[in-house]
């Protein structure tokens, strides 16, 4: 979880605003009261502890409600940081999804997810056309952390974008040319081919309008700008296309590795090669271990046992279910 450097130099009600501790604090309680049951027998302090560590951690979002999962920053965060943690291997494997497919391993993390949002995020992906073609994960996963994350930002940003293609002025911006300074007229505006856009510096100072008076998260307007200045003119799409590839504006948001690292997670590897190894080496049935010739190591007996029950427990570790003349004696 992302903290300010000088939060220890905060007032009181900046410091609770930015951590968001009142929220997280009442969602405590609120679980608290409606597992008290579950959640008393190993004591409160322990319950509070391990909420907070899971809400450090980012885990505390797994299975939880929309709702919950959008309320703030850190949030989030954490659920796009968990999607790609659960589906990593899908782009590992090269497998294209489509968008209902996207939306089931999103609704299996989190039941309620809206289906609205993973549309939008093929939109981002397909440029609104062909909303039925296939997927690959590094695509989508980024395109789906600029619209989850940032998704009321971007919403007022597309009011923006249709005022300007009809020829609105939402923040009374001028339009330089070579001869004089004059509004945008809706004339001028009704010329242009839609399918260009609109000019990107007029949306770029709309833009930055919007980031002095939007109280959400937005992107930095440094990277902002960076993708504006490219080209003379912009569709929407096109701009969150450039927002999503932006590694500037990923690592701010802090979710999602860089996109040459982003199929590798070299802790998740270790565990599922101990995992698989484990497998390997646990006998399922006689003729499957004696074929493999495989055993689980040694066990080391111990001293409060007898050597008969020592002998008993090796032999049934090895798979065996017959006991030996000794063992009936």
């Amino acid at each position: 979880m992302k903290m300010n450097a000088d939060r220890f130099t905060l007032p009181t009600d900046d410091y609770l605003a930015e951590t968001n501790a009142l929220f997280y604090l009442s969602d405590a309680v609120t679980q608290l009261l409606e597992h008290r049951e579950e959640y008393t027998q190993f004591g409160i302090v322990r319950y509070f502890a391990e909420y907070f560590t899971s809400v450090k951690n980012g885990n505390h979002v797994l299975f939880r409600e929309f709702s919950y999962i959008k309320a703030t920053p850190h949030n989030r965060a954490s659920f796009i940081h968990i999607f790609w943690k659960c589906y990593r291997q899908i782009g590992k494997n090269g497998d294209l999804l489509t968008v209902l497919e996207y939306s089931s391993l999103l609704q299996l993390l989190c039941p309620d997810f809206p289906a609205e949002v993973v549309q939008n995020t093929a939109r981002i992906v397909l440029m609104d056309d062909a909303m039925d073609c296939l997927m690959s994960l590094s695509d989508f996963i980024y395109s789906f952390q600029i619209q989850f994350y940032y998704e009321e930002f971007l919403e007022s940003v597309l009011v923006i974008y249709e005022d300007l293609l009809e020829g609105k002025n939402p923040n009374t911006v001028i339009v330089p040319t070579s001869s004089s300074a004059e509004p945008l007229s809706s004339t001028a505006s009704e010329d242009m081919d839609t399918q260009e856009g609109v000019d990107s510096f007029v949306f770029l100072e709309c833009i930055k309008g919007l980031c002095e008076r939007f109280k959400h998260k937005h992107p930095s307007i440094s990277a902002i700008k960076e993708v504006l200045e490219g080209n003379p003119r912009v569709s929407y799409y096109s701009f969150l296309m450039a927002l999503a590839k932006h590694e500037g504006i990923s690592q701010d948001i802090g979710a999602l590795p860089n996109r040459s690292d982003l199929l590798m997670d070299p802790e998740m590897d270790q565990e599922l090669e101990r995992l698989v190894a484990q497998v390997a080496i646990s006998p399922t049935s006689n003729s499957s271990s004696s074929a493999a010739g495989l055993k689980e190591p040694p066990k080391k007996a111990s001293p409060r046992k007898s050597l008969h029950q020592r002998r008993r427990i090796e032999m049934e570790s090895d798979g065996s279910t017959e006991e030996t003349d000794s063992s009936e004696n």
